[in-house]
């Protein structure tokens, strides 16, 4: 068994040529055969990350910062005495010496070799508890509810901090057990592993190899007053699974999947959106503060609420802190026009008219998917004398006459509507006036209201010149082409415009658009676009801003999270962390929800940094400090972006493993089936994304 190149370092002793000493664990209270270095001094711990051979030098992430031990203060809670001359102890100290120092061409002489197996498995063991103890004071500091998962956590930290693989390969491969599935139980996952082994050794009735001291094989059995703690394999499940259901509540069918469902302003525009999501499987409704406002936030709240207890099934709220995200700036809006656009074939003939739905305002069509357009009328008898055939004519925006043809009446949640065809492209605006000719040259009339406005965008394409503006009033009635050719944008964050510098690499839009910074002021940033779609790439307000090798420092809350925190604890069930990035930023949010009294409000951590994630460790160590329940959120968005799309896989799995090992539920998020929601039907990466997803 190696250690990892920098750990050895720290000690000139090679491991294989380690003393075995008598140690007393004060957590545990019980003696156990350690392997020490012959001057005390254990190798730091490190979690190695999977990465490709392109990062070798970066292969091995230390953990030394955040789970390393005073070892002047271990020294003293070990109680160090001397090697009796006991044979078995001779024959113990010079088995696991020889099995740690075996070479792999001697294992290969055998299907298996038991006692080099056993040697490293007995060296592992010690390893993991000897990190325990290392990291008692860290351990201290856990809620009680959280102890046995943090203790899980520093087991699995110190398991992948060794040079295991052939081990784990030698018994994977001898159908014995599989260390690479046992995240959530290492301790009792080895115990098991040796006592198994040592009963199908050929000469396992043989008591001179029963040298292991029973009381390091039942540790995890041993019960020392109010400090025991179960970390067998059943207590670890039962544990992981009380962890998901304090969060997301009780498990309502066998599959025990959450479905998360992010919704805006579209969910009370639309009265039976939240009805059907719930009716198919959503089980908690998200809500991002960075969008609306408190107005929208309750009615959509009470719309979930309402919908919860009127089919019987749980649905929990979930409010994301807007956090010190970057984003573009508001921009001007666009005209309240809406385009009709019938489907055409490859020479233009009309193939399926648009489909509108015609109702009065607030009236929301009864499968909004089934229609193109939908247009608000207001008018005191223009409905009462609608009926199927009747032509409506109107003059578009364009001053081109147009007409629809009624096809459909029906009912819907608030009233009624009618179903439209149009047969050419027109463009509707609010106060187009739709006309029923009737007999006798009668006529009655209809104005169309509430159309939204669109939204305003500037398309980017590779080489254009983009500046980003400090102050919005500058430029807001100028968004597009300035004097020099290049197209503006605000963002009125003064840490972007104090933090870039030329040569910086900067990201849109979730990193659909990417450029360099070729200059910057004190008002004004440049950037040379280097990425973006063939036909060009749209930029709006409201989008990311990510400047991936920047050294910017955010704040833990802004002052608006602070006052959206008031709101989510009056009315959400869990707050997500947005932009956390050290455990400084999570001591803040800690202080907060304590000075609220809120000990029971959900906290969910958005790992969507490059920091976040080397600190994910700490992070969760410093959350169980606190009663609160919660989980983890793999934001694939930005954290793409900040770390590199092509290390998304290695690094989406390392934090799986980890808050598996740690008990936390996990929130798999960004792009999760966009296709079903923009066209209807999912691809097939994304079904096998949701089938990984759903582990």
């Amino acid at each position: 068994m190696a250690y990892p190149k920098s750990s050895r370092e720290k000690s000139c002793n090679p491991i294989s040529n380690s003393t075995v000493n008598s140690v007393t664990f004060g957590v545990h209270g019980n003696k156990l055969q350690c392997l020490s270095k012959a001057n005390l001094k254990y190798p730091v711990l490190f979690a190695k990350l999977q990465e490709s051979d392109a990062f070798e030098s970066k292969r091995c992430k230390s953990y030394e910062d955040m789970l390393d031990a005073d070892t002047e203060k271990s020294r003293g809670n070990f109680d160090i005495k001397k090697l009796s001359e006991r044979s078995s102890e001779s024959h113990f100290n010079d088995e696991v010496s020889g099995a740690l120092s075996m070479s792999s061409e001697k294992l290969l002489e055998y299907p298996l070799n038991y006692e080099a197996c056993i040697g490293k498995l007995r060296a592992v063991y010690l390893h993991v508890l000897a990190a325990e103890q290392w990291n008692a004071s860290r351990l201290n500091k856990c809620h009680r509810s959280y102890l046995e998962s943090a203790t899980n956590l520093i087991h699995y930290l110190a398991l992948n901090s060794l040079d295991v693989d052939e081990l784990k390969q030698d018994l994977y491969s001898s159908g014995l057990v599989d260390l690479e599935r046992t995240n959530s139980h290492v301790l009792a996952s080895i115990t098991a592993a040796i006592k198994l082994l040592e009963n199908l050794q050929p000469n396992s009735s043989d008591k001179n190899h029963k040298t292991w001291p029973l009381d390091v094989i039942h540790h995890d059995n041993v019960q020392e007053s109010d400090n025991y703690v179960d970390f067998g394999i059943s207590a670890m499940r039962k544990k992981a699974s009380m962890n998901k259901a304090a969060l997301f509540g009780p498990a309502q069918d066998e599959k025990n999947i959450n479905i998360m469902v992010t919704v805006g302003r579209e969910a009370i525009e639309n009265e039976t959106l939240l009805s059907d999501l719930v009716k198919a499987g959503a089980n908690v409704i998200r809500i991002n503060c960075a969008h609306d406002d408190p107005t929208i936030w309750s009615e959509i709240i009470r719309l979930a609420k309402h919908c919860s207890q009127m089919l019987e099934k749980p649905c929990r709220v979930l409010m994301d802190l807007a956090g010190p995200k970057l984003r573009t700036g508001p921009m001007n809006s666009g005209p309240q026009v809406m385009k009709l656009s019938p489907k055409k074939d490859a020479k233009g003939d009309v193939m399926f008219p648009a489909q509108v739905w015609l109702s009065r305002p607030g009236c929301a069509p009864p499968t909004p998917s089934a229609v193109d357009a939908t247009l608000f009328v207001e008018s005191g008898r223009f409905f009462n004398e609608i009926g199927i055939g009747n032509v409506l004519e109107f003059v578009d925006c364009r001053g081109r006459r147009r007409s629809l043809k009624i096809s459909k009446r029906l009912s819907a949640s608030s009233g009624y509507g009618f179903i439209a065809e149009c047969s050419q492209t027109a463009y509707v605006g609010s106060g187009t006036k739709l006309c029923i000719q009737k007999k006798k040259g009668k006529s009655s009339h209809g104005e169309v209201v509430n159309v939204p406005a669109a939204d305003q965008f500037i398309r980017m394409r590779v080489g254009d010149l983009l500046t980003i503006i400090r102050e919005p009033s500058l430029i807001f009635d100028e968004i597009g082409a300035s004097t020099c050719g290049a197209a503006k944008i605000t963002c009125n964050s003064g840490r972007l415009f104090d933090s870039v510098k030329p040569g910086d690499p900067i990201a849109f839009d979730d990193g659909r658009i990417w450029g360099v910074v070729q200059g910057t002021s004190i008002n004004e940033i440049v950037v040379l676009i280097t990425r973006a779609s063939p036909k060009g790439s749209k930029l709006g307000s409201e989008k990311s801003i990510n400047i991936p090798r920047s050294e910017i420092h955010f704040e833990g809350l802004t002052s608006k999270d602070l006052v959206d925190l008031d709101f989510i604890a009056a009315n959400a069930d869990m707050v997500g962390i947005s932009f956390i990035r050290d455990v400084h930023d999570m001591e803040i949010v800690q202080q907060q929800l304590k000075k609220r009294k809120l000990a029971e409000l959900g906290i969910v951590l958005k790992i969507e940094t490059q920091s976040a994630f080397d600190r994910l460790p700490l992070l969760l160590l410093q959350t169980m400090q606190s009663p609160n329940p919660f989980g983890v959120m793999i934001a694939r968005g930005d954290l793409a972006v900040e770390c590199g799309w092509d290390q998304m896989g290695s690094i989406q799995e390392e934090i799986l493993s980890m808050c598996n090992a740690a008990h936390v539920p996990v929130i798999w998020a960004t792009q999760v089936l966009e296709s079903l929601t923009k066209t209807g039907i999912p691809t097939r990466a994304e079904i096998t994304d949701v089938a990984s997803g759903m582990r």
